[in-house]
């Protein structure tokens, strides 16, 4: 596997690159159904993927990029905590020391149908119960850490990782309060980057448009990212007043359960890495519009293989636009020197066959 940052390893490094917690589900995905299921009817899906959901589909982006990832979280001592488990931890190579198995406790379970580029969810867990032993004080050293932020509720872990020298990246949910308050983010103080989406953004800078709201958010936080959909994503550093937009890749949008948790996946990478803001942006872009062609959360997130594979067809279009290829001409030093042909499958049909 590529490893962005091989240049920049040395033997006093931390022993992971990422720290993430969150709540592990397993996601199943229903797919190719022509229009959403009505009430009192049976719909047959023509396919299907499971895969571990949550917050193991940014984990699973991040560890796919060549980053060495740490994800603490609770499992189910149940056979998809088991799948779940073993799908991160041997399929990935995700650490999951810091991860727990709770005794009794079943697995939050989310079933997802993808139509239309859209997809509807429905979700069913309980809470995890306490560990009978306490968890560390602070999270383990690492390069950066990704952190989802909760409105009005502070997350001391994210002040302790910020304080041990970590680089904290954060997004954001929808409030479902309504009140969209930006007092609400007091761990914001803590963060080197908040990457929201525009609606999101605009919401909590009273503004009606995203790049007027990265630059608001940029008054709190050194480097604000606001991606916009189709219309790709714009970031402003605070710190230098310097801002990139980059327009998004135009693609036949399949599920895009995921897409938000792979593009801060990408931006990772590129910052960890030390590219240029533009190159960031434009290959969390990438990676993004890569998952979306695929159905599922983490079971879509691409690799280098898949970015090689990208990268090697767009240039072999004929009447490609030379100065749309020149944006993405930064992988041309970085990627392997064979990829897979196109396109690329990695979805799985199956919890899992047991080997005879």
């Amino acid at each position: 596997m590529l490893d962005p940052l091989a240049a920049l390893r040395t033997p006093d490094d931390p022993p992971c690159d990422v720290y993430l917690t969150g709540t592990v589900f397993l996601d199943i995905i229903f797919t190719g159904l022509d229009s959403a299921p009505v009430r009192g009817t049976e719909s047959w899906a023509r396919g299907m993927g499971s895969s571990p959901g949550g917050v193991a589909n940014m984990a699973t982006a991040l560890a796919r990029l060549g980053l060495r990832t740490s994800l603490a979280a609770a499992f189910g001592d149940d056979m998809y905590g088991e799948y779940c488990w073993e799908a991160l931890e041997k399929g990935e190579g995700i650490d999951l020391s810091l991860s727990r198995t709770a005794p009794g406790w079943h697995s939050p379970v989310t079933v997802s149908m993808a139509y239309e580029g859209e997809r509807t969810m429905v979700s069913h867990g309980h809470e995890a119960p306490r560990p009978e032993e306490p968890a560390p004080g602070a999270p383990p050293a690492a390069r950066a850490c990704v952190a989802s932020l909760q409105p009005g509720r502070r997350q001391e872990w994210i002040a302790r990782a910020a304080r041990s020298g970590s680089r904290v990246f954060a997004d954001i949910g929808w409030d479902e309060t309504g009140r969209w308050d930006p007092d609400d983010l007091a761990d914001l103080e803590h963060c080197d980057a908040f990457l929201p989406n525009a609606q999101e953004a605009m919401r909590y800078t009273r503004t009606d448009c995203p790049r007027a709201a990265a630059r608001r958010l940029a008054e709190k936080v050194p480097l604000a990212v606001v991606t916009m959909g189709a219309e790709g994503a714009v970031a402003v550093d605070g710190a230098t007043g310097e801002t990139a937009e980059v327009p998004a890749i135009s693609v036949e949008a399949l599920d895009p359960t995921g897409a938000g948790d792979v593009f801060v996946a990408g931006f990772v990478t590129g910052t960890l890495a030390g590219w240029p803001l533009a190159d960031r942006l434009a290959f969390a872009g990438l990676t993004a519009a890569l998952s979306v062609q695929e159905f599922g959360g983490s079971l879509s997130a691409p690799g280098w293989v898949e970015v090689a594979a990208w990268w090697q067809r767009v240039r072999d279009f004929d009447e490609q636009d030379p100065a749309a290829l020149s944006r993405y001409g930064f992988l041309e030093a970085l990627l392997p020197g064979c990829a897979r042909p196109w396109p690329l499958r990695r979805a799985v049909p199956t919890i899992g066959f047991r080997r005879s």
